[in-house]
């Protein structure tokens, strides 16, 4: 990563809490001329494990990467709501704090959910969203793929102190530095945030956001995934007002993580410019 690229972490207070971030994307001369991207995470990412696709975006874009609540830097604690309302509020109000002009959510997991609730309120500036397998489950639909376990197990190993090769057993796919890096970071996820996140998978329904976004969606899924089936697209696509599609091979629900060329490509000129 160049040190032109990345920055700085900050934190601003917006809905009432504060939210931490990071920022990519050169010179401010640069800055000046360009529209920005705010990248959210999924479920159990902070933001410094998106680094590396924010420093790929900064090299185009104004590049924000978010904390969402109880992960990472942002606040955490029992006096939180972490709903998928509460997350979605979150978004809109970091966007107005930081006064964003001209601005492009991309997010991924839960972090696309986010941004589609979001969306659906038609935040002044946005200019269009891309949703990255973004879990399809709701009410009377087919559960979220993943187990629970999964992921309270390994932040309870996360807060004892974990190894890079320790993490192996939950990603085993992933390179040492990927695992180094979560070992490191999956503690500051608050357990309760994760469980929330995770129960509110199947019991909110972002479909019904879908209708009332008035920007472009660009839906990018995984070939290797279970959690938007080609089905799930078609079905998108017909609520949404103008929504594209993109499924990149060979890859799992981690997109970036398996093939990360094939990401940066699916993205075209989606954005206003190509990423590879």
């Amino acid at each position: 990563m160049s040190a032109s690229q990345f920055l700085y972490g900050a934190n601003v207070r917006a809905n009432g809490i504060r939210q931490h971030y990071l920022r990519y994307g050169g010179t401010e001369g640069a800055r000046a001329q360009r529209d920005a991207v705010v990248l959210v995470p999924g479920i159990t990412s902070p933001a410094v494990t998106w680094g590396f696709v924010a420093e790929r975006l900064g090299r185009h874009f104004d590049t924000y990467v978010l904390d969402v609540r109880g992960r990472g830097l942002s606040e955490a604690g029992e006096h939180l709501d972490y709903s998928l309302d509460a997350q979605s509020q979150d978004l809109l109000a970091f966007g107005a704090a930081l006064g964003l002009k001209r601005f492009a959510y991309v997010g991924h997991s839960m972090g696309g959910r986010i941004a589609l609730r979001a969306a659906a309120r038609q935040p002044t500036g946005l200019t269009r969203i891309v949703a990255v397998d973004p879990p399809v489950s709701g009410p009377g639909r087919r559960p979220y793929p993943a187990q629970l376990p999964w992921y309270v197990d390994s932040i309870r190993q996360a807060r004892q102190g974990m190894s890079a090769e320790q993490m192996r057993a939950f990603c085993p796919t992933w390179t040492d530095e990927q695992l180094r890096l979560r070992a490191e970071w999956l503690h500051t996820c608050d357990e309760r945030a994760i469980v929330t996140s995770f129960e509110a998978f199947q019991t909110d329904d972002v479909h019904a956001n879908l209708p009332d976004i008035a920007v472009p969606v660009l839906l990018m899924t995984a070939e290797r995934g279970d959690v938007v089936r080609p089905d799930d697209v078609d079905e998108i696509r017909r609520l949404a007002r103008d929504c594209r599609s993109v499924r990149v091979p060979d890859a799992g629900h981690m997109i970036p993580w398996d093939n990360e060329p094939g990401f940066y490509a699916a993205f075209g000129d989606f954005l206003g410019a190509p990423l590879t």
